[in-house]
């Protein structure tokens, strides 16, 4: 097939002067488009270091959202040159709700971890009980807190399950009430039993200067139970739990005051 390029010339050059606005507007959305993106990646990095996220997960972020920016740019740009968007867009939308399928339960994860940073019920290094896991948070990751408990066990929780339920930071208000019992034989004097019990508590060193609350929780079948209540820190809350206990049985002991015990009578028929 015989045609003249000359003649054709003209034709391409009317079409390249239409289109050149075209790929113009699209080059300047391009430009624009990115360089309005980093300032918004570059604000929400400056908001995450206020709101005290953690350094290890700002970079991950901001280049989740840059991603998310830079597509959305890329869809308008090629709006511009007159391509249709529409199936773009579905495509997009179509592999992005296969991959939210397929990691429904990782990206939940995710957001609870997100959460966890933005709102702090619970940081690094504080005594928390979670979904009855009680021990000292060491890690929050992105999907998971490890906890390690107080018998010296590693639990990867992960941060849906965190959030789920009801949270208890130990650490929180700085100090904790620890709940002793004591029991005193019914022929004692209480208030002398008080004041030997709570100058036992005077010599555990670990303990917070709060005063502490000896009084009569119940009266039991042969004993009075005493609750005795000092306070401590949760870093120092066993050191207070067993030396009190030690220095109450020590003092009692010098008292010459014996711990009540069952008897049973035998009749002799």
């Amino acid at each position: 097939m015989d045609f003249n390029i000359a003649e054709k010339i003209p034709t391409y050059i009317d079409a390249a002067i239409g289109f050149a606005p075209k790929i113009i507007a699209a080059l300047l959305i391009f430009y624009i488009g990115f360089w309005i993106v980093k300032r918004i990646v570059n604000l929400i990095g400056k908001m995450m270091e206020r709101s005290g996220v953690d350094r290890d997960l700002q970079p991950f972020l901001k280049s989740l959202v840059a991603v998310l920016l830079k597509v959305m740019v890329v869809i308008t740009a090629a709006g511009a040159v007159g391509m249709d968007i529409t199936a773009f867009a579905a495509l997009i939308a179509g592999a992005g709700l296969a991959i939210g399928a397929a990691l429904s339960g990782t990206l939940g994860h995710f957001a609870s971890g997100v959460m966890i940073l933005l709102f702090k019920p619970y940081r690094v290094g504080d005594l928390v009980d979670i979904q009855g896991t009680v021990g000292h948070v060491s890690e929050i990751q992105v999907f998971n807190t490890i906890i390690n408990t107080l018998d010296n066990k590693k639990v990867i929780m992960p941060n849906g399950i965190a959030t789920s339920g009801i949270m208890t930071n130990l650490t929180a208000n700085g100090k904790l009430r620890v709940d002793l019992n004591v029991a005193m034989p019914y022929e004692e004097d209480f208030e002398k039993v008080k004041g030997i019990i709570q100058g036992a508590l005077n010599n555990v060193s670990e303990r917070l200067p709060d005063e502490p609350t000896v009084e009569i929780e119940k009266f039991d079948e042969n004993n009075v139970l005493l609750a005795v209540r000092p306070y401590a820190t949760d870093a120092t809350y066993w050191d207070v739990y067993f030396n009190s206990y030690s220095e109450i049985k020590k003092a009692l002991g010098a008292a010459g005051i014996t711990v009540a015990y069952p008897t049973r009578r035998v009749k002799n028929v």
